[in-house]
């Protein structure tokens, strides 16, 4: 059974999905219900066909520029880290988040706190706590030792295999629109023209 934490942490993210998906699904069942009604099942074809391509050309350049990405995801977590302060701008809620939810410290350890304005004025941060309620300051001992730069790629990485296979199902109901729709466009421009 999977801990507390990590339900919490899998809940919102199923959930998000399930939201993205209804979102999703809604919008093409409208776009075809209008299109329907107008009549022109082939501008549909076209349609969903761009959109599965612009979605191809999108998980290429995410997975051709993942290191970037990942190094930006660093430098911008370290750059947050130093502009850290505790009156709550978003920026330090979110790193209050991730270290409050990974259990972890700072970029890749908690010495990365030691180079920011905010160590200098009151220490480690209440989020590196190992435990609920401790006010580190300036004791290493009572703070996570873990980066939370590895923790939030191992994150993404395990979950990796998931996005791809729900990225896969889509790009099949996709594809299996598009044919759909470019038969029904060729039955229904055939019987025009039998019509006639």
């Amino acid at each position: 059974m999977a801990s507390r934490s990590r339900r919490l942490q899998t809940k919102p993210v199923i959930t998000c999905f399930k939201s993205v998906l209804l979102i999703y699904t809604f919008i093409f069942w409208i776009t075809g219900v209008i299109l329907l009604a107008i009549g022109i099942w082939g501008k549909y074809a076209m349609f969903l066909t761009l959109i599965f391509l612009v979605e191809l050309v999108a998980a290429i350049v995410g997975f051709v520029f993942r290191h970037e990405i990942k190094n930006s995801f660093r430098n911008n977590y370290e750059k947050a880290l130093k502009q850290y302060n505790a009156t709550g701008d978003y920026r330090s809620d979110a790193v209050d988040k991730i270290q409050n939810t990974l259990h972890c410290c700072g970029a890749t350890n908690f010495g990365d706190w030691k180079d920011t304005n905010y160590y200098l004025e009151k220490g480690f941060p209440k989020s590196c706590c190992k435990l609920e309620d401790c006010s580190p300051q300036r004791d290493p001992d009572k703070v996570n030792k873990e980066g939370c730069f590895i923790k939030v790629m191992t994150i993404i990485e395990s979950e990796m295999g998931v996005v791809a296979g729900i990225s896969f199902g889509v790009a099949c109901f996709q594809l299996i629109g598009i044919f759909l729709a470019y038969c029904l466009s060729r039955a229904i421009t055939n019987n025009q023209y039998e019509i006639v």
